[in-house]
């Protein structure tokens, strides 16, 4: 590869699809990834000529080997010519993951907690969000806040309350101790009641925030694991996908912080119902929700049943595989419809959304607010984890995640609709895009005592463009049927056992219908697996959705 070619391929497609001008004024903010460790205090390659030229530095990177800077536009190119430099990509927006109510600890919660006397103390869980205020369902018996750490990387706001109302909401499913549920008819319990919230506030008054952010809040988390025990970062938050998880400097925190020995939970994404690049909803889930390493969360609906055998999978529910890398995604789905938490009074969501406030029976002040989305699904894994990892505390992520998938209930119909508010039908077809290994059962995960050997990365599909029959492998990371990969050919662990019986075989989980993947004249087959990538948006904002969820 001659220089020039090497140099532009350095750069996101938002850059090597822009013109820049040398006269130019303009400032843009921008994440450099380098080849060599970043150190705290040392310049990077390159780092004094820019600055003497107009450029400022924010943050350095250590865990993901990058920087943040101001540039002005006509730099970029020239940045992209020094060959210490991995990747450039402007700082992008993050957005949360919301899209109406479940008796969640019903499903999830009481039977587990019951019968191991578990409750995730001890177990930190940052919430990487908009922020988490003070509510009487976060304190201990003691009425001391179980929020232990606070800290904001919004630019230009230190305080760490929520302002928008989505990051309360989401620790109260992980950690939400139904101190304030009298008078309701059901109490509004989180998964783990008794862990630790590390709040670590990212997203605005109006839920959106930027990939800088996020990266600077999960390396402090990675720098606070031991002081605080955080054994779990939830991120019910994303943006569409650029470029593959191995440039992208979101996908390389998340990583990190995975590699650190932090379970990374994170949404799959409300897209499920977008047809835009006519793939009826496949291949949207965000990132960094497309990293093989993390767990992502996909949503499904209680219906109200205690049982599993009434659920399904909400169609506003990101599907896989991921664009451009094609790794299979979501990893397994949880409640996240109609989710019954903490209410922030006067936030955002609050102002906005009054006919989601919930009350008590006799009335009174509401205490909750109700929200639906992968936002609320992601939590309650977290919270499910924290319980895991309070009974076991020597299990590392794989083995979480891959304990989680081999548990997960695989009983799903192939097909399901359901409504949403405004009385409009969507119909889904299930498969192995659609809810990964199944549907959380954290009883099934507490009861469970196998350890994995091996990284539990999310394999990759591949299609046969001629036959158009799927297969799965563990290209992602050149690891293909090795012994070091989970998902390999092993009793315990094998596809079998993780995605069902029919995993692999040509018009079933893989993708269900024929209809949808096998007829080559449809659109989204050449978006899902050409070779020409249309690429996600760069709105990065919580995924909950401001809509009450669907029937």
């Amino acid at each position: 590869m001659d220089e020039p070619t090497a140099a532009k391929s350095r750069l996101s497609s938002e850059f090597q699809s822009s013109r820049f001008d040398q006269s130019s004024k303009q400032m843009v903010k921008v994440i450099i990834q380098y080849k060599q460790p970043v150190q705290r205090n040392q310049e990077v390659p390159g780092e004094r000529e820019m600055k003497s030229q107009g450029a400022q530095m924010h943050s350095r990177f250590s865990s993901i080997r990058a920087v943040v800077m101001t540039v002005p536009a006509w730099m970029i190119p020239q940045i992209a010519k020094n060959p210490s430099v991995a990747y450039v990509t402007p700082d992008r927006a993050v957005q949360m993951s919301g899209g109406d109510e479940d008796p969640i600890s019903a499903t999830t919660r009481d039977v587990a907690a019951s019968q191991f006397s578990v409750d995730g103390t001890g177990i930190g869980v940052a919430v990487i969000d908009s922020g988490v205020s003070d509510h009487p369902d976060l304190h201990n018996a003691n009425g001391t806040s179980r929020v232990v750490y606070n800290e904001s990387f919004v630019a230009g706001d230190a305080t760490t309350g929520d302002k928008y109302g989505h990051g309360t909401h989401v620790a109260g499913i992980v950690a939400g101790n139904g101190a304030s549920s009298a008078g309701y008819a059901m109490a509004h319990y989180g998964l783990a009641a008794g862990a630790n919230i590390i709040n670590l506030r990212v997203l605005d008054a109006n839920g959106a925030g930027t990939d800088s952010q996020t990266i600077a809040a999960i390396q402090r988390a990675i720098a606070l694991k031991s002081t605080y025990n955080i054994r779990v970062i939830n991120l019910s938050l994303g943006r569409g996908i650029w470029e593959s998880y191995t440039l992208d400097p979101l996908c390389q925190a998340v990583e990190a912080a995975w590699k650190a020995g932090i379970v990374v939970v994170v949404a799959a994404g409300n897209s499920g119902r977008d047809n835009s690049m006519g793939t009826d909803g496949y291949a949207t889930i965000g990132a960094p929700g497309n990293d093989p390493y993390v767990l992502t969360v996909g949503a499904s609906i209680t219906h109200g049943s205690l049982t599993r055998v009434g659920h399904s999978v909400a169609s506003f529910s990101s599907k896989g595989p991921s664009l451009g890398d094609h790794i299979v995604k979501p990893d397994l789905v949880a409640p996240g419809n109609r989710i019954g938490s903490l209410r922030v009074a006067g936030s955002t969501m609050d102002t906005n959304y009054p006919q989601y406030r919930e009350a008590p029976v006799a009335g009174g002040t509401p205490m909750y607010f109700r929200l639906s989305g992968t936002s609320m699904a992601t939590p309650v894994v977290s919270g499910a984890i924290a319980l895991m990892l309070q009974k076991n505390s020597t299990l590392t992520p794989d083995q979480v995640k891959a304990r989680l998938m081999k548990t997960a209930w695989k009983g799903f119909n192939t097909y399901a609709s359901s409504w949403d508010v405004f009385g409009k039908s969507h119909s889904t077809q299930y498969d192995l895009f659609s809810y990964g290994a199944g549907c959380l059962d954290v009883a099934a995960a507490l009861n469970n005592t196998d350890v994995a050997s091996g990284v539990a990365v999310s394999p990759t599909a591949s299609r046969n463009l001629l036959s158009g029959s799927v297969y799965l492998s563990n290209t992602s990371l050149g690891l293909l049927n090795t012994n070091s990969v989970v998902w390999g050919s092993s009793v315990v662990w094998g596809s079998s056992v993780v995605w069902g019986n029919s995993a692999l075989l040509p018009n079933s989980v893989v993708w269900g219908n024929s209809v949808v993947w096998g007829n080559s004249l449809l659109s989204g087959n050449s978006v899902v697996w050409g070779t020409s990538v249309v690429w996600g948006n760069s709105t990065n904002n919580a995924f909950s959705s401001s809509e009450d969820g669907e029937n």
